[in-house]
């Protein structure tokens, strides 16, 4: 599933959502992935790409799937609920408009 996602941000990926480089680093269950963005292009690495992410998110690989493919927007609860855990809540919705979700 995760590789199927990766997969598709390549021809999903939008010029110009994100205008400054922006990392995020999300842990699905026991896999990490970098994701790092700017105006032009992005990368995805397997890991921690990156010292300090400038969001970090953990949730389970169903609940990123059930985002990316099915469009589900997470509410209050399933932060507060710990289904998703991330220091920066907010910076998602840009994420996901930046791969057109």
């Amino acid at each position: 599933m995760l590789e199927a996602i990766i997969t598709d941000m390549e021809s999903s990926f939008r010029k110009g959502v994100i205008q400054e480089k922006t990392s995020f680093r999300f842990t699905l269950d026991e896999v990490t992935i970098t994701v790092v963005l700017d105006a032009q292009s992005y990368s995805v690495e397997r890991g921690t790409a990156v010292s300090a992410a400038d969001c970090s998110c953990g949730t389970s690989a169903e609940m990123f799937g059930k985002i990316w493919n099915e469009g589900y927007r997470p509410g209050i609860m399933d932060f507060f609920g710990g289904a998703i855990k991330c220091d920066l809540p907010l910076m998602l919705p840009r994420f996901l408009q930046a791969f057109g979700k």
